[in-house]
């Protein structure tokens, strides 16, 4: 089984993804910290995230390996990582090794912004996950600030918009939702809410596509 989770910057699609896959044994990939690695690996070898064949090169040698560092979590590494993902090459690059994850058994849960339309068009299962802008900042902030990193939340509402600009509008895999995936807003949400809320639509869909099997 797959279940595809897609949605903005910091509507919560990461941790409802790691919290799907616990509740039903599957594995987990959160598919932005790929483009965040190739980002910090782009930076780390003198590259521009905005230079398509830097970009490509270091999401080649992409060690899926290092995909824990938690240094992915800071929020300038976000910005370069949506600069790397405008680059065809370097999602061709990625797309494998996204789709092999997906073929895992007994399924995967996999959450990103090009999830259900372009990685894994067929998946069993669609969530589109959604805020404000001004949620999802407000969530952002909190993060970051917890592990220590000094930003206004002025600040990441503004590269929230940036991020959601960029992502909509970019010319390969842009960020949308699928036509057969289920919208959860979790603006008014907490995290066990939002949580129970997916459940009851992941049971509802795998019901559903049950029948019409």
């Amino acid at each position: 089984m797959i279940i595809a989770i897609d949605g903005p910057a910091a509507s919560g699609k990461g941790t409802l993804g790691k919290c799907i896959a616990a509740h039903y044994g599957l594995a987990h990939l959160d598919t932005g910290k790929l483009y965040r690695a190739v980002a910090r690996d782009t930076l780390a070898g003198g590259g521009d995230p905005s230079d398509a064949e830097a970009a490509f090169a270091a999401a080649k040698a992409l060690d899926p390996k290092t995909l824990a560092d938690p240094a992915l979590i800071d929020g300038k590494l976000g910005e370069a990582a949506s600069l790397v993902a405008r680059h065809p090459g370097v999602r061709d690059a990625l797309l494998a090794y996204q789709r092999s994850f997906a073929l895992r058994k007994p399924g995967a849960v996999l959450d990103g912004r090009d999830i259900g339309t372009v990685i894994c068009p067929d998946a069993e299962v669609k969530l589109f996950v959604t805020a404000t802008p001004e949620e999802r900042a407000r969530r952002r902030y909190i993060e970051l600030k917890r592990a220590g990193m000094a930003i206004s939340e002025e600040d990441v509402l503004a590269e929230i918009r940036r991020r959601d600009e960029r992502d909509k509008g970019r010319a390969t895999a842009p960020l949308r939702r699928a036509d057969d995936a289920v919208l959860l807003d979790t603006t008014n949400l907490d995290i066990d809410a939002a949580f129970r809320a997916a459940i009851d639509l992941i049971d509802a869909a795998m019901g559903h596509a049950g029948r019409a099997g």
